[in-house]
């Protein structure tokens, strides 16, 4: 990224499904057996859906998204950064949108389920491990 290049954290209800599904695959997080039109339910369901936009590419090149009932909760999910663009803040300036915008829609509680190697950047960012509670996935 120049210094001179524009990049705008805005949010969507709609985006294009490969550029998203290109983050996702740089986060390690797509399966190819994966359908390709459940992206759009993914951006449209989801509570608050931030994308960095770059004026100069005209495409994003990252994105994090926030699940909740828009009542009390919300989890952080899915922050991801095209690798050509880590290091440059823009996880930073992505979270921080994320939490001001659900703070400012009335939610009292975000939390997130962090990959091991990401827990200091979500401590800088205000984040603390929640003691006596552990995540757990339904695997039937």
């Amino acid at each position: 990224m120049s210094e001179d290049e524009r990049i705008d954290i805005i949010f969507v209800k709609e985006w294009n499904t490969s550029e998203i599904i290109e983050l996702y695959r740089q986060g390690n997080w797509w399966n190819e057996e994966w359908n390709k039109e459940g992206i759009a339910p993914l951006i449209s369901g989801s509570f608050i859906f931030a994308v960095a936009y770059s004026v100069k590419l005209d495409k994003a090149v990252g994105m994090g998204r926030v699940i909740s009932d828009g009542a009390s909760d919300g989890y952080i999910q899915d922050l991801v950064i095209l690798k050509e663009y880590r290091g440059m803040g823009l996880g930073k300036k992505i979270l921080k949108s994320l939490v001001d915008e659900s703070v400012k829609r009335g939610l009292s509680w975000i939390g997130l389920i962090a990959e091991p190697e990401t827990e200091d950047f979500y401590r800088t960012e205000g984040f603390e491990i929640m003691k006596g509670h552990l995540p757990m996935i339904y695997t039937g």
